[in-house]
């Protein structure tokens, strides 16, 4: 069995018993990093020292395959340096090579810095989107934000301290007066989150340090007539479906899918 097992963010007293027993009992330990992993066990006072394995983004393909039948005969303990293993750390590859293989995986919840910035930042909770690290290069970067322009859920990004008070530029370039959160060290001691508009916090940011997750509010629902969206879903319906084209008009303008499906059947009549 493969067990994927969440790490403290900063703090070890977020460590779960579940993980403690896990690593007291595990034979061997697919680390991110093995020196990061052994701190680990120290600082949680575990006495176990199981066999720690070397899986990262540089041989994750590779090792992947010895793993999975590794786990076929017994229980390999997945880690990332903090947080949990696959999401935006190694273990996708592993999980999809194990889950081809008829190999069981099972997971230890635990901390995430997703789910942590999302709930301290004061933005909309219900709905959200994890965008991951931003490209690092200014054309890139720029892109992806414009895809991301309509998009009307909160969106989280992780992003490093060199990084941050051009990406928040860019927000602002992309998004204009949108609100945010930035959220640095968070379980740390010196945890830290600025709220404000994204333009407003490029001067603090240039000064910033440790690890940084920035919350961005969705795009507010775009004021259309109902006419004009009916042109646009009939517009869409070139490359998708009727019901498709109004769920995207729909996401964008607030207004009904099934108003919006109603009018363009009439449209189309």
């Amino acid at each position: 069995m493969i067990i994927l097992a969440a790490t403290p963010i900063g703090n070890l007293g977020d460590a779960s018993r579940r993980l403690v027993d896990a690593l007291e009992n595990a034979e061997a330990v697919a680390a991110e990093d093995t020196r990061v992993a052994q701190r680990l066990l120290k600082g949680l006072g575990v006495d176990n020292r199981p066999r720690l394995i070397a899986l990262h983004d540089h041989n994750e393909r590779e090792r992947s395959a010895d793993l999975v039948e590794f786990a076929r005969e017994g229980d390999l303990l997945v880690l990332s340096d903090a947080g949990m293993p696959t999401v935006s750390d190694p273990g996708y590859h592993l999980v999809t090579a194990a889950i081809e293989q008829g190999v069981e995986v099972t997971v230890i919840p635990g901390p995430s810095a997703v789910l942590t910035a999302l709930a301290v930042s004061g933005l909309p909770t219900d709905r959200f989107t994890f965008e991951g690290f931003l490209p690092r290069k200014a054309g890139e970067k720029a892109s992806a934000l414009a895809s991301l322009a309509d998009e009307r859920r909160t969106m989280v990004f992780f992003e490093s301290p060199n990084r941050l008070a051009e990406s928040l530029k860019a927000i602002a370039h992309a998004f204009g007066a949108r609100r945010v959160a930035v959220c640095r060290e968070l379980t740390k001691l010196h945890e830290e989150v600025r709220r404000g508009i994204a333009e407003e916090l490029v001067e603090w940011a240039e000064g910033a340090r440790g690890e940084i997750v920035i919350v961005v509010a969705g795009a507010p629902a775009r004021v259309v007539d109902l006419e004009t969206a009916v042109q646009e879903v009939l517009l869409l319906t070139a490359t998708e479906s009727l019901k498709d084209a109004c769920a995207s008009v729909a996401a964008r303008t607030g207004l009904s899918r099934r108003t919006l499906y109603e009018a363009a059947l009439r449209a189309r009549a």
